[in-house]
């Protein structure tokens, strides 16, 4: 009895302790934290004290040190090699091996660190967020703890595109200081692309003369395909890049330089239209997506890219270089004698082993350098070089493979790692290239493929957020996207497993806040949004739930509430309980806290109409992918898309019966399709619409529609003579496969529907 009640009495006291080691508020969250009695009061009177640092190895990061204090709070840190007694100090060892591992002991008067150079850094950003969020009148109260901390993964990177949009150096170095910051240490630069090249090749000064600027760019979401007219671009000269270089490596961040190839080349072809397949002329595109025009694999064409590979390797230490290799077509290859001819030669079976050839080709002059190269996962298709790394993006099916194979691997699959795509709902966020990605569920990628073998995970090195840049034209458009993702994915790649909690890491960023706007970070608030769902029972009632992650997972203060209203001149009330709708109706709520809005208002909308609640069944059901939608709840699917609003069918027609229950009299039919077809994603061929009143014998009402757009959301509105039926059957037929020359050439289209309305 005693040893249980022991036991218990041990249980209760680790789980007190990981709940007050919690309220902590360091992200990334440290691998091993003790929370202990007292606390360290950290001011200007503080001291630095430098143990055994003989060397001044560790000189450098308490410049640094000083010089952030000095730049938020005013004052610097006097530095010495000496202790004195009943003195508040800082004193740092230097410990033997220079790695990003560190320890923090806080007790009494006195903080000691023990780490060298990136791990001393590392400890300071820990301290760092301490100070700042215990900070009151440029005195810190910080609780008393000892930290032993080192990370999960190597690689822990962010990736930023500067081609879509053009970013300064200055920016550019703001960035590196985010990546820094949160214990991150590899910087994906996305420096060539089809809208631009943004590096100074000496050998080639057209690369930056002409392929560093462009006529026009899109303006708006790209499914409305409007354009300016404005002379838009920039580059980095090479002492530019050195610059940054040199920054970075003060911060331990190591960058990894991209040159598409052998697709996205259109401004260096605009530049040099000798090194593709046809003579041009070509143009550095103003629109986003894919090209036909790709490096030629010809000797001249390799010369160019090995010139250009040998003065960018000359400018980057590290040991990769990024090659791109992805969304490359093979049309011109096809039709090009001397691809062809090469084929033949080299023994190669097709376009895709050619696409190898030109990757392998590439890897073998960067190892007669020293370097390594990694690519997007298309560099597999064809067989990979030898010692190449790949970036899995399309889905962990890459990294699977390339692990599997003992190739490295970095894991930035788009569902979890792409920046770019919302991470609030559409209808309250700025536009985005589109696709879900909320801060929780950054949290909850693991990087290590389930699938993978205990052998094998060692060839996962981590994982990258990417940010891409086609809907980011200024700077502060990069934070938004990018904040608090980063925070989330840095505790991904450097707390263990067990260590994390998003229960934890939620409250834990709601405070850490304070820290993003010291630093004056234009940061996306989206947790605060409040979601909403219609449901609607069997008696075709219909009721409004709304609900937010905070809430849904309740942690939430006693001051927190959701507010709500149901029409423009409705009073507010709070929600409390699922709020009974009886008619169509556009309202609003938000999350209210302390007398203040947060987050951005949820504006809802249910379209009561006669099909809404009726049963639908289909001969051919929807795809497995996306079959979470609903055809008749009221609610209209958001373009752009979030996939669990839409029902798909790929390469089958939609044939779907409504059964309204009671003969109903009907004058219109409407329907809602999705048009992007750089996701394949296609209109109906044509749309057929039949009644019934036996649900056996449907006869056709058809008349051409009235078709309505808003962004890529087509709405097809069928009037009908007014009748009584019972059943309505919607024919829609997919489009055909897709045509060459289109995104996913010779794969089925697919078709996306939501709702049906009957009125």
């Amino acid at each position: 009895m005693v040893i249980k009640l022991l036991k218990s009495i041990a249980l209760i006291t680790i789980i007190t302790c990981s709940l007050k080691a919690q309220q902590v508020n360091i992200i990334p969250y440290p691998a091993s934290i003790n929370i202990m009695h007292g606390q360290f009061t950290f001011d200007k009177n503080t001291k630095i004290v430098l143990v055994n640092d003989i060397h001044n190895t560790n000189q450098k990061e308490v410049v640094l040190f000083n010089d952030w204090l000095n730049n938020y709070f005013g004052y610097k840190l006097t530095t010495s090699n000496k202790i004195k007694q009943n003195e508040n100090t800082i004193q740092i060892t230097a410990i033997n091996s220079e790695s990003e591992k560190y320890e923090l002991n806080i007790q009494g008067n006195t903080i000691k660190i023990k780490a060298l150079g990136e791990g001393l850094k590392n400890a300071f950003e820990s301290l760092k967020q301490l100070i700042v969020l215990n900070n009151k009148q440029n005195s810190s109260t910080i609780p008393c703890l000892f930290i032993n901390d080192s990370a999960t993964f190597k690689w822990r990177g962010m990736h930023l595109d500067v081609c879509r949009h053009f970013f300064t150096k200055e920016e550019v170095k703001r960035y590196i200081d985010y990546i820094s910051m949160y214990k991150m240490n590899t910087f994906h630069w996305h420096l060539t692309d089809d809208q631009g090249w943004r590096i100074e090749i000496k050998k080639y000064p057209k690369l930056t003369e002409i392929g560093g600027w462009r006529k026009g760019s899109m303006v708006g979401h790209y499914s409305e395909h409007t354009f300016d007219t404005l002379h838009y671009g920039g580059f980095y000269t090479q002492d530019d890049i050195k610059e940054v270089v040199a920054y970075a490596q003060t911060k331990h961040v190591t960058i990894v330089p991209e040159i598409e190839m052998p697709g996205h080349a259109m401004a260096a072809l605009a530049a040099y239209p000798n090194y593709a397949c046809t003579e041009g002329p070509f143009e550095v595109q103003k629109q986003w997506g894919v090209f036909e025009d790709v490096f030629c694999p010809k000797p001249e064409t390799f010369r160019f890219l090995e010139d250009v590979l040998t003065e960018v390797m000359a400018l980057f230490p590290g040991e990769y270089i990024h090659i791109g290799g992805d969304e490359c077509p093979k049309t011109r290859w096809k039709t090009c004698s001397h691809c062809q001819a090469l084929i033949k030669s080299e023994g190669l079976k097709d376009e895709h082993e050619l696409q190898s050839y030109f990757i392998k080709h590439i890897s073998n002059f960067l190892s007669k350098h020293h370097k390594k190269l990694i690519g997007w996962d298309e560099i597999l298709e064809g067989g990979i070089a030898s010692n190449a790394a790949i970036m899995s993006w399309r889905g962990e099916e890459g990294g699977i493979a390339a692990a599997k194979e003992k190739h490295y691997a970095v894991m930035t699959p788009g569902a979890y790692c792409y920046f770019d795509h919302y991470q609030g709902h559409p209808t309250q966020e700025p536009v985005a290239f589109g696709g879900y990605t909320p801060l929780e569920k950054v949290y909850e990628y693991n990087p290590i493929p389930h699938a993978l073998k205990e052998e094998e995970k060692k060839y996962i090195l981590g994982a990258q957020g990417n940010v891409w840049a086609e809907y980011l034209p200024h700077f502060n458009h990069v934070e938004y996207t990018a904040f608090p993702r980063i925070a989330a994915l840095s505790e991904v790649l450097w707390t263990p497993a067990e260590q994390k909690n998003l229960n934890g890491f939620l409250q834990r960023i709601q405070g850490h806040f304070k820290f993003l706007d010291l630093y004056r970070i234009n940061y996306s608030k989206s947790i605060y949004n409040i979601n909403y769902e219609i449901r609607i029972d069997s008696t075709e009632k219909a009721s409004l739930y709304l609900n937010n992650i905070l809430f849904e997972r309740n942690i939430t203060s006693h001051n927190d509430s959701i507010v709500y209203q149901l029409s423009e001149n409705a009073a507010l009330q709070k929600y409390t309980n699922p709020v009974s709708i009886t008619q169509s109706t556009q309202g609003r709520a938000f999350f209210y806290r302390n007398g203040e809005a947060l987050g951005k208002d949820c504006n809802f909308k249910f379209f009561k109409n006669k099909a809404t609640s009726k049963k639908v069944n289909f001969v051919e059901p929807p795809s497995k992918y996306y079959n979470k939608g609903n055809l008749t709840d009221g609610l209209l699917g958001h373009s752009p898309r979030i996939n669990s609003e839409w029902l798909a069918w790929s390469g089958k027609n939609m044939d779907a019966v409504i059964d309204l229950i009671h003969d109903t009299e009907i004058n219109t039919i409407n329907v809602g399709f999705l048009k992007n077809e750089d996701d394949w994603i296609y209109l109906p061929s044509y749309v057929e619409i039949m009644i019934s009143s036996n649900g056996k014998d449907f006869t056709s009402v058809s008349t051409k529609p009235v078709i309505s757009q808003e962004l890529n959301r087509y709405n097809y509105l069928f009037k009908i003579d007014k009748q009584k039926v019972r059943f309505v059957k919607i024919i829609a037929q997919c489009a055909p496969v897709i045509p060459e020359g289109r995104n996913g050439a010779g794969n089925n289209a697919w078709l996306f529907v939501d709702e049906i309305q009957a009125d």
